[in-house]
């Protein structure tokens, strides 16, 4: 995907969010660490601009809640932090780039859930590439990309990169 395209999605999704949940009233966007929270950001900006009011938007560090990290090695010094407004009773949506196994947002939901107790959880993701290990399903997915396991997805976007492209990778080796 390139940066127009990339924008073009975006814009949709916001659309999405807004008829989905009959307006912004009661939303709240949670971007997941790291590239999440520039696309929970960016869809707040453009939600906010449809329907004329500020939308709530925090970021959600899930790296005490994996259940992928290695016992080798250092451990990842966690520092605990509130996502920046309360979730309970609200209808909180999820952000995240790529959904691939499931696991990154089973984390997610657990850490959003010490957060408080909101009134629905959806998930939004820039790239569905498939695979699910966990029964997981996007509520509003930019696009699919069905990959193979010798392949990669990486979301490069100018607020952490300095550049703005999806890029389907094959690992070799």
């Amino acid at each position: 995907m390139s940066a127009s395209e990339i924008e073009r999605t975006l814009v949709r999704l916001a659309h999405e969010i807004v008829e989905k949940n009959e307006g912004a009233a009661n939303i709240g966007l949670v971007g997941i660490k790291r590239r999440g929270v520039p696309l929970a950001e960016r869809i707040g900006a453009l939600i906010a601009g449809i329907e004329k009011r500020p939308i709530d938007t925090g970021v959600l560090d899930i790296s005490f809640y994996r259940d992928d990290l290695t016992t080798q090695g250092p451990r990842p010094v966690v520092t605990p932090g509130a996502i920046g407004f309360d979730v309970t009773g609200r209808d909180i949506i999820l952000m995240d780039d790529v959904l691939y196994t499931g696991r990154t947002i089973r984390a997610a939901l657990d850490a959003l859930f010490d957060h408080g107790r909101p009134k629905s959880v959806q998930l939004l993701v820039l790239i569905d590439r498939g695979h699910r290990e966990l029964p997981i399903q996007a509520t509003y997915t930019g696009r699919n990309v069905p990959t193979s396991s010798r392949e990669i997805i990486e979301v490069k976007l100018n607020e952490i990169d300095g550049q703005e492209q999806v890029l389907l990778v094959e690992v070799t080796g």
